[in-house]
């Protein structure tokens, strides 16, 4: 990814804040959800000392952490890419009304479908709607209530899901082992009316979308968690969902979220699709990083730094 690039093309539109990058042939829309301070900062990366905040305070603050109380922030927030002639969505956030006990987004109410409708997105104009893995923030608007029930937001698109996680987090594996009930809660609103409407195709290994876009498996975060791949001309991008919630993650990727399911298998993700961002200029693209949201990355030595962040503005 160049640099320059990332610089000449970034736009905003002032009037709906609707952030926008064209890569190669394929334009990239961001759609914040929610943004602000989620969690104490080592509550919420357990392994990561004190010293890596404070150290880097400087560009941390504001956007991804408070100083003064500690906190990390973060956003939920939704990517949308038009490629080939077709609208992919990628993640889609808490999603409204939804029963989520012991969270701040229990019985959530947004405007998302505003935002989108500002992006010039229409529900029945998505064609994919991709699902990193299935955690609550990535499936919510998944489905919309209608009529007391859950439908499908998006009636004309392929979801496309990891086998791996329907799998784990679906009824055939009790709901994600029964660990947390909201996996049952979440599975039911956001992840089975949507099998039930026949728009859902599982994936595993590798999956290629379009001539631009390729999903590959890269599981530790969850089972099937996943990343996304753009190349189009000379454009790299990864979208790498929740493989990174903070920027600290990056210059110490040995930090597993306090989400991570399997430690080990996140911590060789996390290395092997930094390595490849930094070998092959491509820009970073986390679910949940606040700010500019995207950046790229640099090897410096045996370890990996920040490159330039996108530019998109605030607003």
């Amino acid at each position: 990814m160049n640099s320059e690039n990332v610089q000449n093309n970034a736009q905003n539109n002032g009037q709906n804040g609707v952030q926008r990058i064209l890569l190669g042939d394929v334009e990239v829309i961001r759609v914040v959800e929610w943004q602000g301070p989620i969690a104490a900062a080592r509550d919420f990366v357990p392994e990561s000392g004190a010293e890596v905040w404070k150290d880097n305070a400087g560009w941390l603050a504001p956007d991804h952490w408070d100083p003064d109380s500690d906190r990390m922030k973060c956003a939920v927030q939704t990517w949308v890419l038009r490629s080939g002639g077709r609208t992919v969505v990628v993640d889609t956030g808490v999603g409204n009304d939804r029963e989520r006990p012991g969270s701040p987004f229990h019985h959530w109410q947004n405007d998302f479908l505003g935002s989108l409708a500002r992006a010039g997105v229409r529900p029945q104009d998505v064609d994919v709607v991709v699902n990193t893995h299935l955690h609550g923030d990535h499936v919510g608007w998944n489905t919309t209530g209608i009529e007391g029930e859950w439908q499908p937001t998006f009636p004309n698109a392929q979801y496309l899901l990891p086998a791996a996680d329907d799998f784990h987090f679906g009824p055939d594996n009790a709901y994600g082992n029964g660990v947390r009930e909201v996996d049952r809660l979440i599975y039911e609103d956001s992840v089975a009316p949507v099998h039930r409407a026949g728009q859902v195709v599982l994936w595993e290994g590798v999956h290629r979308i379009d001539d631009h876009l390729t999903l590959e498996s890269a599981p530790g975060h969850t089972p099937g968690s996943s990343v996304l791949r753009l190349a189009s001309g000379s454009d790299r991008a990864v979208f790498v969902g929740d493989l990174l919630h903070s920027p600290v993650q990056i210059l110490a990727p040995s930090c597993n979220s306090c989400f991570c399911l399997d430690a080990d298998q996140a911590v060789a993700s996390r290395r092997r699709i930094l390595e490849r961002a930094a070998d092959e200029r491509e820009l970073l693209v986390p679910a949940h990083f606040g700010g500019t949201g995207a950046l790229e990355v640099r090897r410096e030595g045996a370890r990996f730094g920040l490159g330039p962040w996108a530019a998109y503005e605030a607003g």
